[in-house]
C-alpha cells in the first residue's frame, strides 16, 4: 500500500496558485544580505586580495635580491679563482 496520495489535476492547480501567490512574501522572511552588505563583504575581500598580493611580490623582491647577491658572490668567487689560477701558472713558468 502506498503513502503517497494522489492529487487530481485541479488540486496541482490550487496548489500552484497558491505558491506563487505567497512565494514573493515566503521569501522576503528569508533573511538576505542587502546588496549594501555584499557589497562590503566584496570590498573587504577584494582589500584583502590585494594586500596579499603586495605581500608576495615583496617576498619575491627579497628572493631575487638575495639571487643577485649569491649571484655576485659566485661572480667575484669565480673570478679571484682565475686570478688566482693565473698568478700560480705565472709563476710556475717563470721559477722554471
Amino acid at each position: 500500500m502506498s503513502s503517497a496520495m494522489e492529487l487530481s489535476r485541479e488540486s496541482l492547480e490550487t496548489i500552484g496558485t497558491f505558491v506563487r501567490g505567497n512565494l514573493a512574501a515566503w521569501l522576503q522572511e528569508i533573511e538576505q544580505p542587502s546588496r549594501r552588505d555584499w557589497e562590503l563583504q566584496l570590498t573587504e575581500r577584494i582589500v584583502r586580495v590585494e594586500e596579499e598580493l603586495k605581500a608576495q611580490r615583496e617576498l619575491m623582491q627579497q628572493g631575487f635580491a638575495a639571487m643577485d647577491k649569491r649571484f655576485s658572490t659566485v661572480q667575484w668567487t669565480i673570478g679571484v679563482g682565475f686570478t688566482l689560477i693565473t698568478v700560480l701558472v705565472s709563476v710556475y713558468n717563470f721559477v722554471r
